[in-house]
């Protein structure tokens, strides 16, 4: 059994109501200049914690961090924000684009590096700066993972950094902020967290300590996500999928991802699909193209989706695949790429792009050729 290593936050806190707990945190630093990012839909909840804290002495301000996936641009425009506040501790309040928004912040805020140059993975050198991070919704697990997404609006490709300085320090976890997510964001946040725990558990450099998160991730989301889509205030589901979030950001460190999030970075990065759709789009059809080369772990998916065991794991394997678009369909999400604008013609170069992310693809369990990919992209048009 190969090493393996997990890059936790210090300290990490679940459960209904524990948003409280990240302000006893905060007043509790011995420096208190604390910069706020926020996603615009938490502005009233920013503004309390903001004055909660000035009560007691802390120096707040804030940032929201805009609509949509963070651009390189909007990063450095909020980056020099926060510089000219000079934070001790940035708080990300929010879903994934602010979470990897204050995560950058709080890593270069006091940093001569510039964002280009780490991209990729191991090349951030330091972060002098406090981070805490709370999700509001439950998708990319951002906060306990290592990674941070931006949009090359010039390349119109997604970019990883990826660097145990992106860690937080502390994560709270608190599943009532979940609860006014509205249904679509709700199912296309879930399919991202559901697509973490599938390709970290099919994963080529899958792992026995991570298998643990991927499987009850793959369970939970079958189990709640039509549920919390069908019925925000169903506070069970909630909870489930907050977990399950939870756990697939756990899988991101130690495993990280592979064909499906590659393949979906040319559909955010120039057609700016969000990125649970373009997972919910693209993981049947990788599911049925990676079985073919590990049909037993594709089929042990496939039983947490709740498919009962066939003759054979590749049988069983197509069923899971099966599975997986009849959820999104329960989630009322359309699979189809023409139904979002897209045409035949830009599958070359979504392929080509896709290549790029050698990041990713270097861990799926089948190598991807470009013509692969094509076959791949062409299989979610009219279905």
């Amino acid at each position: 059994m190969r090493a393996i290593t997990f890059l936790q936050p210090q300290r990490l806190t679940f459960g209904n109501g524990c948003m409280a707990q990240a302000v006893e945190y905060l007043k509790s630093l011995p420096e208190r200049r604390i910069h706020i990012v926020h996603s615009a839909s938490m502005s009233a909840v920013a503004d309390d914690i903001r004055r909660q804290l000035e009560s007691s002495g802390c120096t707040v301000s804030t940032d929201c961090a805009g609509a949509g996936e963070p651009t390189i641009d909007a990063f450095n425009t909020a980056l020099a924000r926060a510089r000219g506040f000079d934070p001790t501790c940035v708080l990300g309040v929010g879903g994934g684009s602010a979470l990897d928004l204050a995560k950058l912040i709080a890593a270069f805020t006091r940093s001569d590096q510039r964002i280009e140059e780490v991209f990729g993975i191991g090349l951030l050198d330091s972060r002098n700066c406090g981070l805490v991070c709370v999700p509001t919704t439950s998708g990319t697990g951002s906060e306990v993972s290592p990674n941070a997404i931006l949009l090359d609006e010039a390349e119109q490709l997604k970019k990883g950094v990826i660097s145990p300085h992106l860690v937080p320090d502390a994560a709270l976890v608190d599943p009532e902020l979940t609860r006014s997510v509205p249904p679509t964001v709700t199912a296309y946040t879930g399919l991202d967290a559901l697509t973490h725990c599938v390709e970290a558990y099919t994963n080529k450099v899958s792992h026995a300590m991570v298998d643990l998160y991927a499987l009850e991730g793959v369970r939970l989301c079958a189990r709640f996500l039509a549920r919390a889509v069908a019925n925000g205030e169903d506070v069970e589901a909630r909870e489930g999928m907050s977990l399950a979030s939870l756990y697939g950001g756990l899988c991101l460190g130690p495993v990280n991802t592979a064909a499906v999030h590659a393949l979906a970075y040319p559909l955010g990065g120039e057609f700016h699909l969000p990125h649970g759709l373009s997972n919910a789009v693209l993981l049947p059809a990788v599911f049925r193209f990676n079985a073919e080369a590990s049909p037993e772990r594709h089929a042990m998916v496939a039983q947490a989706l709740g498919v009962a065991r066939r003759g054979s794991a590749m049988e069983t394997a197509r069923a899971g695949a099966k599975r997986l678009e009849e959820l999104a369909r329960e989630c009322g999400i359309d699979t189809n790429l023409s139904s979002h604008g897209l045409e035949r013609a830009s599958v070359p170069r979504m392929a080509a792009a896709a290549m790029t992310v050698t990041r990713l693809l270097r861990n799926n369990p089948r190598e991807i050729t470009e013509q692969d990919a094509e076959r791949i992209y062409e299989q979610c048009f009219g279905r």
